[in-house]
């Protein structure tokens, strides 16, 4: 029997049944779109992801007491390191030969800023920074300047400020120059960053940057410390991040053989992190759609066996007409085979719908990998096969003689 033979009275056989077809493949339907659509998330996120740390710059890394993704439990391993101070960054900044810039971060978070009558309704960020944060960070000014190493020297109390303080404070005035008060402390606003947006869920303009020399008299212990280094070009990083190593073992006091007592951190082991990260998202999600083809797979099976049973004197003519087993076994392999794209079709089609919705109402690119769509195909048509083969096989035994007799 011809290919293309075979194909079409494939279809003709799903078409006869349609409703019961559908019904058959929605385990696959749904094991499909299982994986198109949390392939779409993840690659959109890992895109939005990379496109954040692009931003900062190949050449940019960070030195901090804990390890970027930790549990509970590893959390209290390393609780007894000493903190990261901005002590350490001056010693950086001061001996370090491969390094262009350097600048603590000094984060505290939940307070609220307040002009006149006005109060920010959400919690904001107050980083106490360097006057190279901003090259660092790859964020700039809007309007005014940035800190100024005058600031940190005098320990000034001056701020830049985010777009959502400004609208929410200043909606119709310029706040430059303007004091403003966070909890019950004045500080000068001279600029204003450029908006930026949400990164991973959170606004990155709801943000106040104050001198950190400032920072430590007002806001004193219990803040988050890291420093945030620039190596003179990207081809010098893996260099820099060996001296500023070596200088930090010396300030934290690191004796010879130990290891180190902070976490350096590049933008290629971030992406790594994160990647590891959606790894298990996306491990879940293919244990979710393995359940589903499953699903999909025995109905596959039942379906098909229940055709044999129907079609039992269609088999027995073909045969008595001269078909062969082979031509029986192909014929049913197909149908199976043709039943199970089919839902991987419709799968796909779901999941491509699934991320453009997630395009439309997120930041978040619609990014849906080309070996997804072939993977989903070639998963469906071999759950088609391989539960296809034992109808097959049933049909291409039958006696032609008993199966003209079947009622």
């Amino acid at each position: 029997m011809p290919f293309f033979e075979s194909i079409r009275i494939a279809l003709a056989a799903l078409r006869a049944n349609k409703l019961r077809s559908f019904l058959t493949l929605l385990g696959i339907v749904i094991g499909v779109m299982t994986v198109i659509g949390m392939m779409t998330i993840i690659e959109g996120i890992n895109a939005s992801v990379a496109r954040e740390l692009a931003t900062v710059g190949s050449n940019t890394f960070y030195v901090r007491k804990y390890p970027a993704m930790m549990t509970g439990h590893t959390r209290q391993q390393y609780r007894h390191r000493k903190d990261v101070t901005p002590a350490q960054a001056e010693a950086v900044m001061q001996r370090a030969e491969l390094v262009r810039r350097v600048t603590p971060e000094l984060y505290t978070f939940g307070e609220r800023a307040r002009y006149g009558g006005e109060k920010t309704n959400a919690d904001i960020t107050v980083i106490g920074a360097a006057e190279a944060w901003q090259l660092v960070n790859g964020r700039y000014v809007d309007s005014g300047r940035f800190l100024q190493e005058m600031d940190m020297h005098s320990g000034r109390r001056v701020c830049v400020i985010g777009m959502d303080i400004v609208e929410t404070l200043f909606p119709f005035s310029d706040p430059v120059g303007r004091e403003i008060r966070l909890g019950a402390q004045k500080f000068k606003v001279v600029g204003i960053l450029e908006e930026k947006g949400s990164s991973f869920g959170q606004s990155e303009d709801n943000r106040v940057i104050i001198p950190y020399t400032t920072f430590e008299r007002v806001f004193g212990e219990g803040v988050i410390v890291q420093i945030a280094i620039q190596s003179t070009t990207p081809e010098q990083l893996p260099a820099s991040i060996d001296e500023v190593v070596g200088i930090l073992r010396v300030e934290r006091k690191v004796e010879p053989g130990k290891p180190n007592d902070f976490e350096i951190l590049t933008q290629d082991s971030l992406m790594e992190i994160w990647k590891n990260l959606t790894g298990v998202v996306f491990a879940a999600a293919i244990g979710i759609a393995a359940i589903s083809l499953l699903v999909g797979g025995i109905g596959i099976m039942n379906i098909m066996l229940v055709s044999v049973t129907e079609r039992t004197r269609e088999i027995g003519i073909r045969k008595s007409l001269g078909a062969k087993r082979r031509d029986i076994l192909r014929q049913f392999i197909f149908e199976a085979i043709v039943l199970a794209l089919f839902g991987g079709f419709v799968g796909i089609g779901a999941g491509l719908g699934l991320g453009a919705l997630i395009g439309a109402i997120s930041p978040l690119p619609a990014t849906v990998p080309v070996w997804a769509i072939f993977g989903g195909l070639i998963f469906s048509s071999g759950v088609g096969l391989f539960f296809g083969i034992y109808p097959a096989g049933k049909a291409a035994k039958l006696d032609p003689i008993e199966a003209l007799r079947y009622e």
